[in-house]
């Protein structure tokens, strides 16, 4: 791999700005001063150093995104209409190849993954691995012991039959937890009873916890996913921002 692309890919800087930074002399690598941005490294083994500081490289990279509504789950639109998830990385990611670990509907808001690493995607998605993802929902009409048990059974939707799911009101989580779901919420409807409700599925169907709603008599007016497997929506992660995890 080049230098300057090694540095670039470790967030200091585009491509011009770490050629500067090489040319300048402030960059070692194997215990050598070097100048050329050109050079050839292994990165799996080279000791690089920037002004005295140990540069590690990374081959994966792992986000957690706080996803605001809006967005769509792809890395690229090629209708040039709206806005992805990877449009909004902070330049150091954007060359790093990264896509969405499944996908969160355009309104759909929450903990989405970003990689580079395919068989971690695929440990999280499929089928097989039966990864819990956990949503707050908000909808319309009060939730009922029917509703619950009709998600246990499994409920049809568009002609398939999904897997047992869990449905619990909100009211039965704790206060942070709670903090956690409403933070953002965006809510235009006004008139009749709203629900909130907590909803744990193994799958991940196009519009699958709408769809689950819509076949107990209920809209989804909001929805968030909190959690995804073993990683939850940090409380402190606001929308549109990543951590490494």
């Amino acid at each position: 791999m080049r230098l300057d692309k090694y540095l670039s890919d470790m967030g200091l800087g585009s491509r011009k700005d770490v050629k500067d930074i090489i040319r300048k002399g402030l960059v070692a690598a194997d215990g050598v001063s070097v100048r050329d941005p050109g050079l050839q490294i292994d990165e799996s083994r080279a000791e690089v150093f920037v002004d005295g500081e140990k540069i590690i490289y990374k081959k994966y990279i792992y986000l957690l995104l706080n996803k605001p509504p809006g967005l769509i789950s792809a890395t690229t639109d090629p209708r040039g209409r709206d806005t992805t998830v990877i449009d909004i990385l902070p330049e150091q990611y954007k060359s790093r190849h990264l896509f969405p670990v499944g996908r969160l509907d355009k309104d759909t808001a929450g903990l989405l993954l970003l990689t580079n690493d395919g068989k971690f995607s695929h440990d999280l998605t499929s089928p097989r691995k039966n990864v819990i993802k956990t949503y707050y929902a908000a909808v319309t009409g009060k939730l009922t012991p029917d509703d619950a048990e009709a998600f246990k059974k499994g409920l049809r939707i568009s002609g398939y039959i999904c897997k047992p799911a869990g449905l619990e009101g909100l009211e039965a989580y704790p206060d942070d937890f709670k903090k956690l779901c409403r933070k953002n919420i965006r809510l235009s409807y006004t008139e009749g009873d709203v629900s909130e409700a907590v909803i744990k599925i193994s799958e991940g169907k196009f519009h699958q916890v709408k769809l689950m709603f819509n076949a107990v008599g209920k809209t989804v007016l909001y929805l968030k996913r909190v959690g995804f497997g073993e990683y939850t929506l940090p409380a402190d992660l606001e929308e549109g921002e990543v951590r490494e995890v």
